[in-house]
């Protein structure tokens, strides 16, 4: 029995770029930028050192029906809407319920629900906490809503690898897509954390960027002078079928996924492998099970979060897959636009991805002052073209505590 192919054939996402796939894939083509200073009162108040973010352009809980986002986290909120759009997008596929999955990722969960009954428990005691905190709070209530709204019953998966998270969901459901245990996949993943604590704490790691006097130019990977990653939030979901199920009922395919591979640094808990090795690993790793060489690649979509040390560490793990040609290779670093969205910004970086090699277009990594000559990779603030014929492409994800995925597009 030969091994079935895997076609991606709905996308939805809710970014601090537009409210929808489309939008935000525009926005990004146009140079935009997500972020921008925050106007909260505990801002001030609790003296936060970095007084920006990359927030969604629409709140899921406007989108949503007001009994359903009551019951859910903005986390969760986030990753339904994300779920609406991308099974709408695919034409609400018919699937027999048991071979329907979600593989939902995020990297810290509910923590605006977890904060709040904490808070609500403390002024108010235990009484005024709401029955639901822990349903609302669990990291795998994502995965949970959009299994039960849409009714998907082969499994309902979540991953928490920290920035790798969404990333490592889309592996899983390629993998399980391609041991024939399901034949239509919701993948994604969702993150809602922009919040004093995780701000306050990002930021005494020295992780964030400090340009409190220039939000939207903070982000800048490959700059000489970055100095951290802007905080996102949002979610972003695609519909992965088998082709033959696709095929059989019509529908239009985006992508086909050809490969993923996920490593561990075993290093440590914050900072990557210097040389990039458990990364390059992964990047073998999906381009062996693509069947496919670093010859063939076309496009690469970069983690990039504009942290000194990561954007270096990147470089090296491609330069030792690509040798020289990855000087030629078009490369994108979105987070300069949207920012960081944690556990939700594989997944959106995989749409991207796949809409690149769609438009036969790299996006633009904007805010680049001056190109750190240390990486010499192929950046540019305006769109590259990617020329006609078939293009393949990586999008890698590296998180916290040494994660690393990585997965292969190929264009259809």
């Amino acid at each position: 029995m030969s091994t079935p192919r895997i076609v991606v054939t709905g996308i939805g996402a809710s970014t601090p770029l537009g409210g929808t796939a489309p939008e935000s894939w525009s926005a990004l083509l146009g140079g935009a930028s997500g972020a921008h200073t925050l106007e909260y009162d505990w801002v001030q108040e609790y003296q936060i050192p970095v007084t920006f973010a990359a927030e969604a352009k629409v709140r899921p809980n406007t989108v949503l029906e007001r009994p359903v986002a009551n019951r859910l986290d903005p986390s969760a909120q986030f990753a339904l809407v994300a779920a609406l759009e991308a099974w709408a997008d695919a034409g609400e596929p018919e699937v027999a319920p048991e071979r329907f999955g979600v593989d939902f990722a995020t990297g810290i969960g509910g923590l605006q629900t977890t904060l709040a009954a904490w808070d609500t428990l403390k002024e108010k005691g235990p009484r005024r906490v709401m029955p639901m905190s822990v349903p609302m709070l669990m990291p795998n209530a994502p995965a949970a809503a959009v299994s039960m709204h849409l009714g998907a019953r082969a499994y309902a998966r979540t991953v928490a690898s920290a920035c790798a998270s969404s990333t490592e969901s889309l592996v899983n459901a390629f993998e399980t897509l391609r041991r024939g245990d399901a034949d239509v996949i919701i993948a994604g993943g969702s993150e809602a954390v922009i919040h004093g604590l995780t701000l306050a704490a990002f930021a005494a790691m020295q992780a964030l960027s400090k340009r409190n006097d220039s939000p939207e130019t903070a982000s800048r990977p490959y700059s000489v002078d970055r100095d951290g990653f802007v905080m996102g939030e949002g979610a972003a979901c695609l519909v992965l079928e088998t082709e033959e199920h696709a095929k059989a009922r019509g529908a239009k395919i985006y992508a086909e996924i050809v490969g993923g591979g996920v490593t561990a640094d075993s290093y440590h808990i914050t900072a990557p492998e210097p040389e990039g090795l458990g990364a390059s690993r992964a990047v073998r790793l999906a381009l062996e099970q693509a069947g496919a060489t670093p010859d063939e690649v076309t496009h690469i979509n970069a983690h990039a979060t504009s942290t000194p040390t990561g954007d270096i560490a990147e470089y090296k793990a491609l330069l030792s897959v690509f040798g020289d040609r990855v000087h030629e290779i078009p490369v994108s670093a979105t987070k300069a636009s949207h920012g960081h969205l944690l556990g939700g910004t594989g997944a959106l970086e995989a749409i991207f991805t796949i809409l690149a090699l769609r438009d036969r277009v790299a996006p633009p990594t904007i805010n680049i002052s001056e190109q750190d000559p240390d990486i010499p990779l192929r950046v540019s603030g305006d769109p590259i073209p990617l020329g006609d014929g078939p293009q393949l492409a990586i999008t890698n994800s590296f998180g916290f505590g040494g994660h690393n995925a990585v997965v292969a597009i190929r264009s259809v």
